[in-house]
C-alpha cells in the first residue's frame, strides 16, 4: 500500500474555495499529495474570513450560531473523472507539464437580507455553482494556471477568469505553496452581488450599479504529512477588493482575508490492484448490490440500534443498485468505493425521482471466537447523496421546522449482513450476502453553507442481497 502513495506524475488536490460566505472568495489550491489515478478519500475543512459586507461578520449565515462555515470534502483522482473537495469535473488532457480540464466548482459568495438591519429591503444574494474549464502548466519553476467559469444555475449569471502562479516547496513531511492570482469578474457577477437596484434603494443606501472587476490575491498553503494516508492543511489568502465593488453602498472593506483548517484521509486506490496487500487474493474485487426499501422515522442512531419504525410523516419507498470496487483490504476493516443509484417512490405525493450517491464503506467481518468462519459482516459509509428531487418527508420536516431543504447532502450508510454459504452450499451464491442497509441524508446539522445550511434528513430501511466478483 505504501508505494501507491509514493511521488508519481498525478496530483491529487483539494479546490477549496475559501473565506467569507458573504465575500468575493479566493479559490486557493492546496497540493495534498502526489498519488496515483484512482484514489479516494474524505476530508473536512472549517473556513474563517473578512466579509466585505457592511457590519456583516457571521460567514456562516443567519441560520448558524457559529463563525466558522464546515466543508465535507470528497475526494477522487481518476484517470477521467475527479472529485477535489468543492470541485469537480473530467481530465479533458493530461501529461507531465500540461494538464486541461472541465470542471464544476461551488460559488460560497452569499448575503441574506436579515444579516443586519441596514440589508432589509435587499434581495438576497445566493450561492451557486460555477463551470468552465481550466489549464495548467508545471515544470520546475512552478505552476502556471488559468480557470475561466460561468455561472450555470442563472443565480448571477456572469463569469469569471483566474490566473494564477503558485510554486511548491517541500521540506521534510511538510509542503509550502505560495501563490498570487488575478481575478476578473464580469459586470453581471458584480452587479448581482454588490449592485443596487432601484427597489432596493433608500436614502442611505443609493442605486449602484458596479462595472466589471479586477484584483490580486496572494496566499500561502501549507500541508503536513502526518502519515502516508492522513494530510493536516491550513490555507491562508489576503484579497484586494477592487474600486468597482468597494464604492458599493453595500461594502466597507477594502481587504478581505481568509484562511481554512482541515484534513484529508486516503483510504486506497480503486483502479490499481497492486495497492491491495501483498499476496491478497482479493485484487480487483468488486461487488453489486440490489436492495429496496421503505421511509423510516428516523433518526440514524435509532435506526442504528434496531427501532426500523416506518415514518409516521411519509410512506415512500426506494429501490436501488449499489456497485462497489475494493480500494483497501486490510487484516481488520476493509474500504470500499461504492457508488449507488436509488429509485425513489413518493407514493403520490410528488413525482418519482432517482438519487446517485457516492461513499467510502468500511466494512468488518465478523466472526464467533469457536469458529473461523465469517457469520456475518458489519459495514458503516460516508460520502454524499444528490437527489433529483428533494424527498417529500424532508420537505414536510424541514417545513414543519422552517428549515432549508437541499438536493445535495452528505450521506451515511449502515449495513449488516451475512453470508448465504452459512444457509447453503450452492456455488452461485457462496460470495453473497443477505441483510439490511440503513440509509440516511443529512446536512450535518446546519454547519455546512455547501450542504444548504440544512438541519435534519431522511431514512430509508431496506433490505439487499450483495454479491462480490
Amino acid at each position: 500500500m505504501q508505494r501507491g502513495f509514493t511521488r508519481l506524475s498525478v496530483c491529487l488536490s483539494l479546490s477549496l474555495i475559501m473565506g467569507d460566505a458573504y465575500a468575493s472568495l479566493p479559490d486557493t489550491r492546496t497540493s495534498v499529495i502526489e498519488v496515483p489515478a484512482g484514489t479516494v478519500g474524505l476530508g473536512a475543512a472549517l473556513r474563517r474570513g473578512t466579509s466585505p459586507y457592511t457590519g456583516v461578520d457571521n460567514i456562516s449565515g443567519m441560520d448558524k450560531d457559529s463563525k466558522a462555515d464546515l466543508i465535507p470534502l470528497y475526494l477522487y483522482e481518476g484517470k477521467w473523472l475527479f472529485a477535489h473537495g468543492t470541485s469537480a469535473g473530467a481530465h479533458l488532457f493530461k501529461s507531465d507539464w500540461l494538464s486541461v480540464n472541465m470542471l464544476a466548482k461551488y460559488r460560497f459568495n452569499q448575503l441574506e437580507s436579515d444579516a443586519t438591519s441596514y440589508f432589509n429591503g435587499i434581495n438576497d444574494r445566493d450561492q451557486t455553482v460555477d463551470m468552465g474549464f481550466s489549464a495548467t502548466v508545471s515544470g520546475d519553476w512552478g505552476s502556471l494556471s488559468t480557470t475561466w467559469a460561468n455561472d450555470i444555475l442563472g443565480v448571477h449569471n456572469g463569469y469569471e477568469w483566474d490566473f494564477t502562479y503558485a510554486y511548491g516547496m517541500e521540506i521534510g513531511r511538510w509542503s509550502f505553496t505560495p501563490f498570487f492570482s488575478y481575478v476578473y469578474q464580469d459586470s453581471d457577477l458584480t452587479d448581482y452581488y454588490y449592485g443596487v437596484d432601484a427597489e432596493e434603494a433608500r436614502a442611505d443606501r443609493p442605486v449602484y450599479k458596479p462595472d466589471s472587476a479586477a484584483f490580486w490575491r496572494a496566499g500561502v498553503n501549507t500541508s503536513y504529512r502526518a502519515t502516508s494516508r492522513l494530510l493536516l492543511f491550513t490555507n491562508v489568502a489576503s484579497q484586494h477588493v477592487d474600486s468597482e465593488i468597494y464604492n458599493s453602498p453595500l461594502v466597507d472593506e477594502s481587504q478581505l482575508v481568509s484562511a481554512s483548517f482541515g484534513f484529508a484521509y486516503l483510504f486506497g486506490n480503486a483502479l490499481d490492484d497492486s495497492t491491495k496487500q501483498s499476496g491478497s487474493e482479493r485484487a480487483g474485487e468488486w461487488s453489486w448490490r440490489l436492495n429496496a426499501g421503505y421511509q423510516a422515522e428516523g433518526p440514524f442512531t435509532r435506526t442504528m440500534t434496531g427501532r426500523l419504525k416506518r415514518s409516521e410523516d411519509v410512506h415512500a419507498y426506494m429501490a436501488g443498485l449499489t456497485l462497489g470496487k475494493l480500494i483497501s483490504d486490510g487484516k481488520y476493516v476493509d474500504y470500499w468505493g461504492r457508488l449507488s443509484l436509488n429509485r425513489r417512490f413518493e407514493n403520490g405525493y410528488q413525482d418519482d425521482f432517482g438519487e446517485y450517491n457516492a461513499y467510502v464503506m468500511a466494512m468488518t467481518p465478523a466472526n464467533p471466537p469457536w469458529s473461523s468462519k465469517e457469520w456475518f459482516r458489519l459495514g458503516i459509509g460516508f460520502g454524499f447523496s444528490y437527489a433529483a428531487k428533494v424527498p417529500y418527508v424532508e420537505q414536510v420536516k424541514q417545513a414543519e421546522r422552517e428549515r432549508n431543504t437541499s438536493h445535495f447532502l452528505n450521506y451515511l450508510e449502515g449495513q449488516i449482513d451475512v453470508p448465504l454459504r452459512l444457509m447453503t452450499e450452492n456455488k452461485a451464491v457462496r460470495n453473497c450476502y443477505v441483510g439490511i442497509s440503513l440509509l440516511h441524508r443529512s446536512g450535518i446539522f446546519a454547519k455546512s453553507d455547501i450542504l444548504g445550511s440544512v438541519s435534519g434528513g431522511s431514512d430509508m430501511v431496506s433490505g439487499h442481497i450483495e454479491c462480490k466478483r
